[in-house]
Formats: structure tokens, C-alpha cells, sequence
């Protein structure tokens, strides 16, 4: 039996299953126990773990490193397998059980309010051609996410937990709210980059003044 199941073959909430990953003596937790941990279900609450590690306030390069497993888990989902799988590299990546007690503790009560007014709906956005655009979408963000980006990560991070709750849940309404959340992503970086380059151009125009 996986800790995905009960002894009566209820399957277990996303926050039922954190509580019991981060209460296992093991002093590390790899990402193999996690997928293995959810079994068939693993796409939507891996994603969403990964999506939460995101969210956090890492240094410039730190979501390189947390995004990637996040790109190569939207790839999967885009290409419509219907099990997870990573190479065994990734499956051996870790942390201290310690670190990822904190983070349960800390997006515990979110976590569960959303398992409390998330339900299945809206079929057509979580069915086989709604989870490949969500892929699809996913991968466009976790690229941002791999990008070195100074506080680049909140927003596509939010992105992809509704989407992975969404998928998870069979919700279709948090998968609306991720694509809403995505398009408001795709905005933002558009508005950054044309200031950036509307600032390099009067920098470029200024020190051509100076020059002449």
C-alpha cells in the first residue's frame, strides 16, 4: 500500500501525504520517495510541490536549479504519458527532511484550504487535450522559472500550482486561474523587457550626447 491510499482505498489528500513524508525518520528526502510516495497520481502533486518550492525567496540562479525538474515534469504532461518518470539523477536529488518539514509547515494551511474548495469540474480542462496545453504552458513557465531572473519566480510559480492543483484535482477551475495567471505572466514580461529596452535606448542616446 502507498501512502497515496488508506486502509479502506480512500486516496489520501496532497497535505495527508506531506504530513507523512516529513514525519519518516530518514534524515534525507529524495525526490524518487515523493513520486513513489504518490504512485499513478504523481504528475499534479509533484508539480505542485516543485511549483511551492518556487515560490519561495530564492537568490538570483537559485530557481535554475528547483525549475528544471519542473521543466522536464511539463514536457511529460505536454507529450500526454500517463505515468511520471525522471532519470535516475533526478530521482536521487534530495533534501534534509528537516528543510521540507518547514516548508509543510508553512504552506500547510493554504494547502489545505484549497483541498477544501478545490473539486472536480470544468472536465474539459482537465481532460487529455486540456492537461497537454496545460503542459504546454507549464514548460513556457518553467523556462522563466530556469531563467536567472531576480524575483522572476513568484508569479509563473503561482502559475503552475493552480495548474498542478488543477490537474490533481480534476478542477478545471484552478486550471482557468492558472492560464489567467499565466497570460498575466506573458504581460508582465513583455512590459519588463520593453522597459528595459526603452532604457538602454535613452541610456545609448545620452552617452552618444556626451560623446558628440
Amino acid at each position: 500500500m502507498t501512502l497515496i491510499e488508506t486502509s479502506t482505498g480512500r486516496p489520501r489528500a496532497f497535505s495527508e501525504v506531506m504530513d507523512r513524508l516529513a514525519s519518516r525518520p530518514d534524515e534525507r528526502l529524495y525526490l524518487g520517495e515523493i513520486i513513489e510516495a504518490f504512485g499513478d497520481r504523481a504528475f499534479g502533486p509533484v508539480m505542485f510541490f516543485f511549483a511551492l518550492v518556487n515560490m519561495l525567496p530564492w537568490p538570483p540562479g537559485g530557481t535554475t536549479l528547483t525549475g528544471a525538474p519542473l521543466l522536464i515534469l511539463s514536457m511529460e504532461l505536454a507529450w500526454g504519458r500517463d505515468s511520471l518518470w525522471l532519470p535516475g539523477w533526478a530521482e536521487r536529488a534530495s533534501i534534509h527532511r528537516a528543510t521540507f518539514r518547514t516548508l509543510s509547515r508553512r504552506f500547510i494551511r493554504p494547502i489545505r484550504w484549497t483541498e477544501g474548495v478545490s473539486r472536480p469540474r470544468l472536465y474539459f480542462l482537465t481532460g487529455p487535450f486540456g492537461q497537454g496545453m496545460v503542459g504546454l504552458a507549464c514548460v513556457i513557465l518553467s523556462a522563466i522559472l530556469v531563467l536567472p531572473v531576480w524575483g522572476g519566480n513568484l508569479l509563473p510559480a503561482v502559475a503552475i500550482g493552480f495548474f498542478s492543483l488543477g490537474v490533481m484535482q480534476r478542477d478545471g477551475l484552478a486550471v482557468l486561474i492558472g492560464w489567467t495567471l499565466a497570460i498575466a505572466t506573458a504581460v508582465v514580461l513583455f512590459l519588463a523587457w520593453t522597459l528595459i529596452v526603452a532604457s538602454a535606448e535613452a541610456g545609448w542616446r545620452w552617452i552618444s550626447g556626451l560623446a558628440g
